[in-house]
């Protein structure tokens, strides 16, 4: 009897929580058209994205345009090194907002509450181990990689600045994880217009003002993530269930934790090969010198923008996925899958010829016709070439949204290691074909683009994905287990 009186509690109590998610912006996307509900979910992202690269972007030709091209080409050195000081910590942010999905998926309320309070624990560790790292080792790997001389210092400066906020960065991102997990996409967004906003302003305070060159860049970027953090954060207390947790929910959970890094490190791990092979990649470019770094650092940026559909098509689809998962629902999965790869085709129809004709007047964005011709016509034949593989691009998106959202952890170490083999096997040698010489390095990041969306193909294809669900449904109606609901149910 006090079974069955248990099941309709919370049968009842799973019932409320959908309720409860239309109420507070969850979105449950185990029901309804995958197509709409993606659109729906990735919109909101693709607007933050656009924004938080926009203000990327604005950085660099403020920095290019009143400290200078070599001050470009200073800050573009780094970004590869704090790519990889930063992919622990967004390794576990995926991690922890993957297990959310699946524990919303799966109608597990009291678990998604202890992952999100574990969640502080495992990133305040992170971020203090890798900054501090980061901090350290910015002048010897900087060295190490030839960075040239007239911009190492300046670059030395940006590192250490960012590496100092690295925490600021790390709970914006885990907040952001959190939320998409539980379906919320539009939270982040308000939050993130407003520090976007915020960092254009102290960019041209810091900079033009003040004078502080790239340091001030670096601090200006803090700062909004930091105020970017800070709003979803409390917002989030107020408004939303999920963050209400109790004194017995905040006890570090150890086999919640040890799920958190069993998906979160291999996606680290993945993140850590690319940003490795991007430092490989980073000692050709300097081989190049300043003109062509600069170049490439500006090329960089815009296809970290073209990128953004596909980021959130990515992000989307792993919470779709994660949450399908979570409540056995694989077919709705592979429907997902077929639609966003249509969408991705047509993103991909429009902006390759946009490129072909318009990438010098993008590269005029960053620098002044005058002072950097040379950096205009080196970019803008770099952007015509790697335009023409934004479909595998694309692909790359798709394929890792399912695979992530599902926890194939193996996938995130493949395809990892696939990026890294493509950019140090591909440019250098290119290189030193005299009919492609400086070209080869945009050839060589095209090249690695088809070579990882191959893999990712293969391994979707293979199906072995179904199987790797780390929080699944507890019996065949969804209900969370009694010893759990005690634990920390709602």
């Amino acid at each position: 009897m006090y079974t069955v009186l248990a099941y309709c509690f919370f049968q009842e109590e799973i019932k409320g929580m959908n309720v409860r998610a239309r109420r507070y912006r969850m979105m449950d996307m185990t029901e309804g058209n995958p197509a709409v509900l993606l659109l729906r979910f990735m919109v909101p992202l693709l607007v933050g994205n656009i924004f938080q690269q926009v203000y990327s972007m604005v950085d660099m030709m403020i920095v290019g345009r009143y400290v200078g091209p070599d001050a470009l080409a200073a800050v573009g050195a780094t970004s590869s090194l704090n790519f990889l000081f930063f992919s622990l910590c967004n390794g576990l942010s995926n991690g922890v907002g993957i297990l959310i999905a699946q524990a919303f998926g799966a109608g597990q309320p009291g678990t998604v509450k202890r992952l999100i309070a574990n969640a502080v624990y495992i990133m305040a560790g992170s971020a203090l181990v890798m900054g501090a790292l980061g901090f350290i080792l910015s002048r010897p790997v900087l060295t190490l990689l030839g960075t040239p001389e007239n911009v190492i210092d300046q670059s030395v400066v940006y590192m250490r600045v960012m590496c100092i906020g690295i925490i600021a960065v790390s709970m914006y991102n885990c907040v952001a994880a959190i939320l998409r997990g539980i379906g919320d996409s539009r939270t982040p967004l308000f939050f993130l217009v407003v520090s976007s906003a915020l960092n254009v302003v102290l960019d041209l305070f810091f900079i033009r003002s003040l004078g502080l060159g790239v340091g001030g860049a670096a601090a200006a970027t803090i700062l909004s993530q930091l105020m970017s953090a800070a709003g979803c954060i409390a917002y989030s207390l107020r408004h939303n269930p999920m963050f209400l947790i109790d004194r017995e929910q905040w006890k570090m959970d150890r086999e919640l934790i040890q799920k958190c890094f069993r998906i979160g490190v291999p996606l680290a791990v993945q993140s850590s090969m690319i940003a490795l092979s991007l430092v490989v990649l980073q000692s050709v470019v300097n081989s190049f010198g300043s003109v062509v770094g600069a170049a490439f650092t500006a090329t960089s940026r815009v296809e970290v923008l073209v990128q953004q559909p596909n980021n959130s098509m990515f992000a989307a689809l792993s919470t779709f996925t994660g949450q399908n998962i979570g409540a056995g629902k694989q077919e709705r999965v592979k429907k997902g899958f077929h639609q966003a790869v249509l969408l991705m085709l047509l993103f991909s129809a429009v902006m390759t010829p946009f490129f072909q004709f318009f990438s010098e007047n993008v590269m005029r964005l960053f620098v002044e016709a005058e002072q950097g011709a040379e950096v205009i016509a080196y970019g803008a034949r770099g952007l015509k070439l790697t335009s023409l593989f934004f479909a595998p691009l694309g692909m790359i998106g798709v394929c890792r949204g399912v695979l992530n959202g599902a926890g194939d952890a193996a996938y995130s170490v493949i395809s990892g290691i696939c990026e890294m083999v493509g950019r140090v096997a591909f440019p250098k040698p290119l290189t030193m074909i005299p009919s492609v010489g400086v070209w080869g390095i945009w050839l060589g990041t095209a090249f690695t683009w088809t070579l990882v969306a191959c893999a990712s193909l293969l391994r979707y294809w293979s199906g072995i994905w179904r199987k790797k669900a780390a929080i699944t449904r507890k019996d065949g109606n969804g209900a969370e287990p009694i010893s759990q609901q005690k634990k920390g149910g709602d």
